[in-house]
């Protein structure tokens, strides 16, 4: 049966509206933009090889309702020209989250990055793994793998880093990301997933959501949003998401961390993570339409943002993208790791060792 057979039999009162492929059909350095759709019965999603964005992701909702629940663009153009938040759905990298002083040395030697975020490095840099085209190496109905090749230097960080990078739609209603990574020369290796989530659609606030963490430790930040090199323990502070509890109750608590985040931008500490099995990361609950989604991966640290530098102005697919108008889940090692002598485990990949790392997103309705 077609895609297009399959979402007219399962999409319910409120059908999935695909983006035209023609949107993405686009040269961009040399290389071809396209739009691919996958689909597993339930779940729709459309993906661009540009950052390895999903662009959409439509899931029904407890009366059998299609939304699409991430935050993107319908047209290439407004990736390449994007004066909005620039990472919407994409692979982030080299290394993701920030590097302190845009510097590091490994092996004795010292590396100068752009500093894209204040004094830092954010998501490894100007260009990243978001901002260039990724080969397809397959696409089936379910499955599209990826693949680019960093090239040393760029984004001044040393060796060529060769990354496979596999999304999946599991009869689960899973959307599965498994990442593998190798290296010529010592490098930093740290990917992750920044799809932005609002159960209930663009142009929505997210704050009404529910949200559990399991994670009983926070890193503290300081003024550039850095770690400290401490830990905080979350019980009794507006942290603590050991049980669903609503985004918005406590974002704005006179809490010197939430001021300095603007908001939640942080890193939890994954409980019994250090073994790196699959664990439960995080669970996200919009009462109203009755969308959840359940978050596990391999990974010791997961990122929570609230979106508190959406400014409202920009256009999305369906609707503006407002100020706290979706979260980002980003399961990864530790912000600043290479620098802080407290986390035992650094972002440092050498030749002849693999980097792997698998991040699930589990959607289902609570009725």
């Amino acid at each position: 049966m077609s895609v297009i057979a399959l979402l007219m039999a399962s999409c319910g009162h409120k059908k999935v509206q695909l983006i035209d492929a023609a949107n993405f059909n686009k040269e961009v350095d040399g290389k071809q933009v396209s739009l691919y759709t996958l689909h597993n019965g339930d779940i729709t999603m459309q993906v661009t090889n540009y950052g390895g964005r999903v662009v959409a992701l439509w899931a029904p909702d407890k009366r059998g309702n299609m939304d699409d629940v991430v935050l993107g663009y319908d047209h290439i153009d407004k990736y390449l020209n994007n004066t909005g938040e620039r990472y919407l759905g994409a692979v982030v990298g080299r290394c993701a989250n920030r590097i302190a002083g845009g510097t590091f040395t490994l092996d004795g030697v010292e590396y100068q990055l752009p500093q894209n975020n204040g004094k830092n490095t954010l998501h490894g840099g100007e260009l990243g793994t978001d901002r260039v085209v990724w080969d397809v190496l397959n696409a089936t109905e379910s499955t599209l793998v990826m693949h680019v090749v960093l090239p040393d230097g760029q984004d001044g960080f040393p060796g060529n880093l060769d990354i496979t990078m596999t999304y999946s739609l599991t009869p689960e209603n899973e959307f599965r990301i498994d990442y593998l990574a190798t290296t010529d020369q010592p490098t930093l290796c740290n990917l992750s997933h920044h799809s932005f989530f609002n159960l209930k659609g663009e142009g929505n606030t997210v704050l009404d959501h529910q949200l559990q963490i399991n994670g009983k430790i926070i890193l503290p930040i300081d003024e550039n949003l850095i770690p400290t090199g401490g830990f905080l323990q979350v019980k009794g502070t507006p942290f603590d998401f050991a049980v669903l509890h609503t985004i918005g109750e406590r974002i704005d608590d006179d809490h010197y961390q939430l001021k300095m985040g603007n908001g939640y931008d942080h890193c939890y500490i994954i409980n019994n993570a250090l073994d790196g099995k699959m664990v439960h990361d995080a669970t996200l609950y919009e009462p109203r339409s009755g969308r959840t989604v359940e978050v596990s991966s391999d990974q010791m640290g997961m990122q929570f943002y609230s979106g508190n530098f959406f400014d409202g102005k920009a256009d999305g697919k369906w609707g503006k993208h407002l100020y706290r108008g979706a979260i980002a889940l980003e399961t990864q090692n530790f912000p600043d790791a290479i620098h802080q002598d407290n986390f035992s485990i650094k972002p440092v990949l050498n030749p002849g060792e693999q980097y792997t790392q698998t991040c699930i997103y589990k959607f289902s309705v609570k009725k």
